[in-house]
């Protein structure tokens, strides 16, 4: 399938499945390092801290980040912080070999008592629940980046972003590049730029290096924009087409560029989108799961010419072209949905153009 902006090239790993069975096959795949990073785990001077790691990411990212460091034969210390609400994500990190701390990142005092790590990979934040909520997705997004910044003024530190701070744009464009001027839509976007700029503020007060990551829509295939327009075709319930594009990209890929930015931080910190290259179209991603299922994908509304798009150029050119290309990615979801594969049930709302979560 060929989408706008979006050039037929090979995957690096041909060692891929062709579907992918289960959940233990799933985190294998999720948290399996490339060679670039590998050889970075080699170079990298110091342990790495993962904030928020009990979210939906940020525990395979910290196997990704173990797993290269075996390889590179470094035996880096991962040390993961949350509040930790749910005993199956401690299970997890722990026997992955994860150091826990429990911390409220938006008690001073907590963060106050945290070790201070070289590398820091910032995870933290709140999306869904955020309509009649705003308060709180404030403070957890922009309070709590404020006290992490203070306290590791001397650390690297990568942290997460989202493409929404951007306005919706043509799609014919190819997205919005970093140097386009933000335009955050409702108030989840708006908190998310709020935590940007705390640290922007606080590299350029301090020094501190760092790199921003504008994430659009990763694939988990228990989660995503693939899952949720998979879904829809598979029960047979139509697709809102009004906003008709969308980026993605696999989750394994996020993992490993995620963490080779620690090498590329800096003060005043830079910006990367990271996602696949090209635009997506919705239509033609329905009808494609609804060839692969044997049914018909059913439609609402027509697409319109704007939608919340990135250009993932930069981070290409630093990176490589993902390992996982779109066809396939379309292929293990189908297969997933078809098969019962579990849900996260985190549903992205990629339909949504006014900003409400």
């Amino acid at each position: 399938m060929m989408t706008h902006g979006e050039t037929n090239m090979s995957e690096p790993d041909a060692k891929l499945p062709g579907v992918v069975a289960n959940e233990t096959d799933l985190g294998e795949l999720l948290s399996r390092p490339s060679p670039a990073l590998v050889d970075m785990m080699k170079r990298l001077d110091g342990d790495i801290m993962l904030l928020g790691v009990a979210g939906k990411i940020a525990p395979d990212l910290a196997r990704t980040a173990l797993r290269a460091s075996r390889e590179a034969g470094t035996q880096k210390n991962l040390i993961g912080v949350d509040l930790f609400p749910e005993e199956g994500s401690r299970a997890l990190l722990e026997n992955a070999g994860v150091e826990l701390i429990a911390c409220d990142l938006l008690n001073p005092a907590d963060v106050a008592h945290l070790p201070r790590a070289r590398n820091v990979m910032y995870l933290a934040g709140r999306k869904f629940g955020t309509q009649g909520s705003e308060a709180l997705t404030c403070m957890v997004n922009v309070v709590a980046p404020a006290n992490v910044a203070r306290h590791f003024s001397e650390s690297r530190i990568v942290a997460f972003s989202t493409g929404c701070v951007y306005p919706m744009v043509d799609a014919a464009t190819g997205g919005c590049v970093e140097a386009d001027v933000p335009g955050p839509i409702g108030e989840y976007a708006q908190s998310c730029l709020g935590r940007e700029r705390v640290f922007e503020y606080y590299s350029k007060v301090n020094s501190t290096p760092v790199r921003l990551i504008r994430l659009n829509y990763a694939v988990d295939l228990r989660y995503g924009v693939l899952y949720d327009i998979g879904k829809l075709v598979l029960e047979g319930k139509p697709i809102d087409l009004t906003m008709g594009r969308f980026n993605t990209i696999w989750q394994g890929d996020v993992n490993n560029q995620t963490l080779l930015a620690l090498e590329h931080c800096a003060s005043p910190p830079a910006v990367w989108n990271v996602t696949r290259p090209g635009v997506v179209s919705i239509r033609r991603v329905a009808e494609e799961f609804a060839e692969i299922m044997g049914t018909k994908a059913k439609f609402t509304s027509e697409e319109g010419p704007v939608a919340l798009v990135s250009n993932s150029a930069k981070a290409t050119e630093a990176f490589g072209p993902p390992a996982v290309s779109l066809e396939r990615l379309i292929h293990w979801q189908a297969h997933w949905l078809l098969a019962g594969g579990r849900s996260l049930s985190k549903a992205t709302h990629f339909e949504e153009t006014g900003g409400k979560y």
